[in-house]
């Protein structure tokens, strides 16, 4: 990977034990924070919302690489047969090797790592975190399934925030269980009137607001 200037999305290719997985690289000058993207159910880094999430991260300064944690046969496949979606462990493993990436690369090793995980993706971010202590220093989980990081979730010692609509109601006591077995002390706000994919006005925009906030207070650091 070659020096990366602006925040201009850059596409890369993460090195995940075996798979090369695309993805859109973007490091705002001066930044001190990279947060990669564990998408949800059927998402990629083509979708706009994520890229929409991505951008405004990008106008508060802090870098973001949106990246596949499936290869293009995994995701047909996915499409039919939701499979792939949540083997957690697969994402997980991906999603670790893809933070000792960045922490490898010239352009991105002096930077503080966060995980920004929605649905299941929010799982593999947990458990990404439980098992590289040392290099992921946040994670903020967007209408998230943390419960299905299971055993893993003790283990988490980032900080951990858990973003949840006000109309999602099954996943925000999921939420508040998996906070319940975890010991980093994870912060969970709910926000009235959405429900579980932000669709309502005003609602995404109000998790990125929170997300920003949690990203500069843990990553924004010498």
């Amino acid at each position: 990977m070659g020096d990366v200037g602006g925040a201009a999305p850059q596409e890369v290719f993460v090195d995940t034990a075996g798979e090369s997985l695309a993805g859109f690289l973007s490091l705002p000058a001066n930044t001190r924070a990279l947060v990669l993207f564990a998408h949800g159910s059927g998402s990629s880094r083509f979708s706009p919302r994520n890229n929409q999430v991505a951008g405004r991260l990008n106008d508060a300064g802090i870098g973001t690489l949106l990246f596949d944690l499936l290869t293009a046969e995994e995701h047909r496949v996915d499409e039919f047969t939701r499979e792939y979606r949540f083997d957690i462990e697969l994402l997980a493993g991906r999603l670790a090797s893809a933070v000792d990436w960045v922490a490898a690369q010239p352009a991105t090793a002096s930077l503080n790592i966060g995980l920004f995980g929605s649905s299941t993706g929010a799982a593999a971010a947990l458990i990404a975190a439980a098992r590289r202590p040392q290099l992921v220093r946040a994670v903020v989980s967007r209408g998230g399934r943390p419960d299905l990081a299971g055993d893993d979730l003790p283990a988490v010692r980032a900080p951990t925030l858990l973003v949840v609509g006000g109309e999602d109601h099954q996943v925000i006591e999921l939420n508040r269980a998996a906070a319940a077995r975890m010991q980093c002390d994870p912060q969970l706000q709910i926000i009235p009137g959405a429900t579980h994919l932000f669709e309502e006005p005003g609602t995404l925009d109000r998790v990125v607001d929170l997300a920003i906030d949690w990203f500069q207070q843990h990553l924004d650091r010498s």
